[in-house]
């Protein structure tokens, strides 16, 4: 069933309800009207340093659009996330619902400074209401990457201090595609952050243009009809958003801002609950932001959101790119650029799906797509890219100090990128899937899967293992084709 809408291009709240409401009830087999269950959303508190992790109780919201998911895809069986949480029927102890998800608070444990100081972050759970009480189970994963319990809380939809008042929606929904009902489609919800009332309708246009440019790439080209894309961008009084190591500060609605964890090109917001409050109008499992910025950054979460400077020459890569971690949770491949995060010992396989340890006794979790004749670890050209990505970082750097405009940065990732897919395309193996050490922020002991790919260089194209996993993770909210 199509939803439909009065006018191109945008959709009104009141109209939105009914359509989702009618949508999501209809039964394709009986005929017969199923409502949807409501959106629970669970705020708590995620508080700790390097000894030391809490998790505290902040609020139950029922959320005013009903539950985007289809109920046969209740269960994630991905495996994939720092974090994996269950809900559970408290009398019977059936699984409802359950995810897995990462969070900006293992990042935080990787600080020097948590080594000094608390510090404590706002997070979300979203899963469809359960009819009565019930349990929700966080589990983290340990030392040696399983899952083991974190937290327990006890749930009851029909607690009077459940909050059933929704905020009042900040902007309109605009409709950017929409290939279905909710429940049967990967629902993406593009955020606008820093954008005044007069830029609206640049917003309205840099939604589109980055909603076109991830269905420019594949596997999301070919699987283009199983999502649904909204955007909606609350008002701003100032255009932009903080970036504080070049001394621009800015109040924006999403709280959306550069130099997070001090990298200077990280991108996030740290307002959770602005977030939520704002997201909850549209119905969504993935969550994309659009800082109207021109400097180069972004960020992204798996299963919280992800973030991308949408004015950058970059743009398109950039959303790709922090999409890719936010939706598949695909691990950084990179290994020269500077980062804030302790070093990692290479003594645990790593979870996600494109990295390896290549442990003794363990091949890649990829070996089925490497050949026969491909040996592992896979010769490459590291001395070579090494040599070259030293002095691009130096230059990169000096940039940035001198406050030079951003032109100058654009003309030098130009360069690079034009040196690295020479320099890749033209060695042995370039096409072959086997495993390539330096990966993971780490020139020694990590591997990846392809000798060039949109996840380790700014190459507009992923591999076959990243592009297997963006399938499995559309498989799960759309349905296997």
């Amino acid at each position: 069933m199509r939803c439909f809408h009065a006018r191109p291009g945008r959709m009104s709240f009141a109209l939105l309800l009914l359509i989702l409401a009618a949508a999501a009830g209809a039964d394709t087999q009986t005929g017969s009207e199923t409502p949807p269950p409501l959106t629970m959303r669970l705020d708590y508190f995620h508080t700790g340093n390097v000894e030391l992790e809490v998790f505290a109780f902040d609020e139950l919201v029922v959320e005013p659009l009903p539950w985007p998911g289809h109920p046969d895809r209740a269960v994630d069986t991905t495996g994939r996330g720092d974090y994996f949480f269950e809900l559970v029927d408290d009398a019977s102890g059936e699984l409802l619902y359950s995810r897995g998800f990462s969070s900006i608070y293992p990042e935080w444990e990787e600080m020097a400074a948590a080594e000094e100081r608390f510090s404590t972050f706002h997070e979300s759970l979203r899963f469809p209401q359960p009819e009565g009480p019930a349990r929700v189970r966080v589990l983290r994963r340990d030392g040696q990457n399983q899952f083991v319990p974190a937290w327990e809380i006890r749930i009851d939809p029909a607690d009077i201090l459940v909050k059933r008042a929704p905020s009042p929606a900040r902007a309109p929904l605009l409709t950017i595609q929409e290939r279905g009902r909710p429940a049967d489609k990967v629902d993406l919800l593009i955020l606008g952050d820093g954008y005044t009332p007069a830029e609206m309708a640049k917003f309205e246009a840099d939604a589109r243009r980055m909603s076109a440019a991830l269905f420019a790439v594949s596997p999301f080209r070919e699987r283009q009809d199983d999502f649904n894309v909204w955007a909606m961008a609350p008002a701003s009084a100032r255009s932009g958003v903080a970036r504080p190591s070049s001394g621009l500060q800015r109040h924006s609605e999403l709280g959306t801002r550069y130099d997070a964890f001090r990298s200077e090109r990280y991108v996030l917001t740290f307002d959770n609950r602005a977030l939520r409050d704002i997201a909850s109008h549209a119905p969504y499992e993935f969550v994309q932001i659009l800082v109207n910025n021109e400097t180069y950054g972004g960020g992204g979460i798996y299963g919280m959101y992800a973030t991308a400077a949408v004015d950058s020459v970059w743009a398109d890569y950039l959303f790709v790119h922090e999409f890719g971690h936010h939706f598949a949770a695909l691990a950084d491949e990179y290994f020269t650029s500077p980062v804030a995060y302790q070093p990692k010992e290479p003594d645990v396989e790593p979870w996600e799906p494109n990295v390896t340890a290549l442990l003794e006794g363990m091949p890649p979790k990829w070996a089925a797509l490497i050949s026969g004749s491909t040996p592992v670890p896979t010769p490459w050209p590291k001395p070579a890219f090494e040599d070259y990505a030293r002095d691009y970082q130096t230059r990169r750097q000096q940039i940035r100090d001198a406050g030079r405009p951003e032109s100058e940065m654009n003309v030098l990732f130009a360069e690079a990128q034009a040196f690295f897919d020479q320099l890749l395309s033209d060695a042995p193996n370039s096409d072959a899937v086997g495993a390539f050490e330096g990966a993971y922020y780490e020139a020694e002991g990590y591997y990846r899967p392809a000798m060039n790919c949109l996840m380790f260089t700014r190459y507009p194209v992923f591999c076959p293992v990243c592009s297997q996993a963006v399938g499995e993770t559309i498989d799960l909210y759309a349905g296997p084709r």
